[in-house]
């Protein structure tokens, strides 16, 4: 799944074009790289987005075949971020 979907469906940037939007501005990191809207995501994938002032670092758990319910986003990741 393209990371700017990934981040839309999982609920951490609402819209998609904010989230291609974050990725093509340098604000959304895979294992440490800075990533582009196309970029594949997979489980175990490690995603630092900086949004606004606040800064998440999530692990993906899971990724979906296609859109899901707001009340099972959360469980696609982790949250890293104390």
């Amino acid at each position: 799944m393209r990371l700017d979907k990934f981040l839309q469906v999982s609920r951490l940037i609402k819209r998609r074009t904010n989230a291609k939007e974050a990725c093509l501005a340098g604000r959304v990191q895979i294992n440490g790289k800075t990533a582009k809207p196309g970029s594949e995501v997979k489980e175990g994938d490690r995603i630092d987005l900086t949004w606004g002032r606040k800064e998440t670092r999530v692990e993906i758990l899971q990724v979906p075949k296609r859109n899901i319910p707001a009340a099972q986003a959360t469980t696609l990741y982790k949250t890293l971020t104390p």
